[in-house]
């Protein structure tokens, strides 16, 4: 698969259980959904239970590339954020490439520096993976251990041929849309 400016738009669906759904069947009807309607990948953002028995059935009937967000794996592993450990991203990190995840969203750029430029922010830190690695930089006052780890993840991902998919955990949002007269006969909204 390519993506870029001179071939053709991609499409990544997201699927994933809750923990009031976790049944396989019904994950897999979402795969199949997905890919039936153009799915070139699908993201697995499961946080319910069984993740490992759904991922590894993802994994095994999709016909598309299959990607997932480590850090969520992690956080159910503890009760706090911080006390996710290096340790224990890595070892979820390695597993998941190990089942053939082929690739994964890390959130290494949530730097403790930029927390405080969230403060001001109305919303906040609006990515889930974003807002748990903030919470265990502020809780533990210690620099991203998906940044300091990033070379052991680099190895990880060159042995069993994963991509990155860096997360965007400090992107804007858009918290208000106002609706305006149309600016044109084919415009139906305007944003200011």
């Amino acid at each position: 698969m390519i993506i870029g400016r001179e071939f053709s738009t991609k499409v990544n669906a997201n699927i994933g259980n809750s923990d009031t759904t976790s049944d396989i069947d019904g994950e897999l009807q979402k795969l199949h959904t997905a890919v039936h309607y153009g799915a070139d990948t699908v993201m697995d953002l499961s946080t319910g239970d069984n993740l490992d028995a759904i991922r590894t059935a993802n994994i095994e009937y999709s016909p598309v590339p299959v990607g997932t967000v480590p850090i969520y794996e992690a956080i159910k592993h503890v009760d706090n954020p911080a006390d996710i450990t290096h340790e224990l991203l890595l070892d979820i990190i390695e597993k998941q490439a190990e089942q053939g995840v082929d690739y994964m969203t890390i959130h290494a750029g949530v730097l403790m520096e930029h927390l405080p430029l969230t403060d001001g922010r109305k919303t906040g830190i609006v990515s889930r993976g974003g807002s748990i690695l903030a919470q265990w930089i502020e809780e533990n006052g210690m620099q991203n251990p998906l940044y300091t780890k990033f070379e052991d993840i680099c190895e990880i991902f060159a042995e069993h041929d994963v991509t990155f998919s860096l997360g965007d955990g400090l992107r804007p949002v858009v918290s208000q849309m106002r609706a305006t007269k149309p600016s044109s006969p084919n415009s139906t909204h305007s944003v200011n």
